[in-house]
């Protein structure tokens, strides 16, 4: 069965590490575009970039993309989405992706299983994770970690190492390896929306755990909103948040 969905691909031009990400030329097509075109692999019905700036627009539109213009002071690439259901008229049923526009080599099949996952669980929200392997990644506050219930729900998000193995760690003091058994997932930022949550998440106050963690999504589990999680069975390709990303993402386009 065919589930209907929406890609919306947020691009905000200021950026501090990387001023006008969204335009980087990849192979001869600026970055969003590159995005848009995975995005576009999916199957999703619609593919939309959402920007606040004028250039992103253009180039957007020149590749034959439909794109629709945010305001500029969104905190969030989430707070852009509701805007853009707002705009569209969308149902509160309507399943709505938010691919991130730095994000050129997203795997299709992994926006499918997020977009499945939503469908399935009935839950608010749906995201991805990938099992940790590596204790050096397990205690890299960069790398996110999620704690899932029996329901494949997420109980918690955090940049600490959690579930943290207190006997093992006891054991092996320099924390090297990971127990065999250690249910350590890494948060894959993908997300899959209902139109619905999108429409009430404009509203929904910050929860201090969201300002600790600098974890936007543990403002939707601050307030009881449910978060079902997919399992990937690959690591999906990095993304583009510094120069030397952009200089080896540029690299891999030369050769394609």
């Amino acid at each position: 069965m065919h589930i209907q969905f929406k890609v919306v691909i947020p691009a905000r031009y200021a950026s501090t590490r990387l001023p006008a990400k969204p335009l980087l030329d990849l192979g001869g097509k600026p970055m969003v575009v590159r995005v848009a075109e995975r995005a576009r692999l999916s199957g999703a019905d619609e593919v939309l970039v959402a920007s606040d700036h004028a250039e992103v627009l253009a180039a957007a539109r020149s590749h034959g993309l439909h794109s629709v213009l945010t305001r500029a002071e969104h905190a969030s690439g989430t707070d852009r989405l509701a805007e853009v259901v707002e705009l569209s008229g969308w149902s509160d049923e309507t399943i709505v992706v938010n691919v991130q526009g730095d994000e050129p080599l997203i795997d299709p099949a992994l926006i499918v299983l997020t977009v499945c996952r939503l469908a399935e669980s009935g839950a608010d929200i749906a995201t991805v994770a990938h099992p940790v392997a590596d204790a050096a990644d397990f205690f890299n506050p960069n790398i996110v970690k999620v704690v899932l219930a029996a329901s494949g729900d997420a109980m918690y998000f955090s940049r600490a190492p959690i579930p943290y193995a207190r006997d093992h760690f006891a054991r092996e003091s320099g924390g090297e390896t990971l127990p065999r058994e250690m249910l350590a997932y890494r948060h894959v930022g993908l997300y899959a929306y209902r139109a619905r949550f999108l429409r009430t998440y404009a509203g929904l106050a910050s929860s201090p755990l969201e300002s600790l963690e600098a974890l936007e999504q543990l403002r939707a589990l601050w307030h009881g909103f449910r978060i079902s999680v997919a399992i990937a069975d690959h690591l999906p390709s990095a993304g583009v948040d510094t120069l030397e990303d952009a200089q080896r993402m540029q690299e891999w386009f030369k050769k394609v």
